[in-house]
């Protein structure tokens, strides 16, 4: 059984304020940032739409990806997002999903 590991990125809205984050669990992460309970920066900037994610098979890669994505200029993480969804769907429901 290989592991998992994911970074995604959040977003308040099309165009909003977004969130990049890494995960081993993606479903539960998310879901996480979607509850009222939870604190930071999500929950202060109403950052709970899952509009990205990425798979990787290491947490080492993933890491590192998700420390480029932090550095890349604003337009660059919108046109990535754009590419994969670019109506920026909440993707939640289609990996909740059993």
């Amino acid at each position: 059984m290989s592991a998992a590991f994911f970074v995604y990125i959040l977003a308040s809205e099309r165009n909003g304020t977004l969130y990049i984050g890494m995960t081993n669990d993606l479903v539960r992460r998310a879901f996480e940032h979607r509850g009222e309970d939870a604190k930071g920066f999500t929950k202060t900037y109403g950052v709970k739409r899952l509009v990205y994610f990425e798979l990787h098979d290491t947490a080492y890669a993933a890491i590192t990806r998700e420390k480029r994505l932090k550095k890349w200029p604003r337009e660059w993480k919108m046109n990535l997002i754009e590419r994969e969804n670019p109506h920026w769907l909440d993707l939640y429901d289609d990996i909740a999903r059993p």
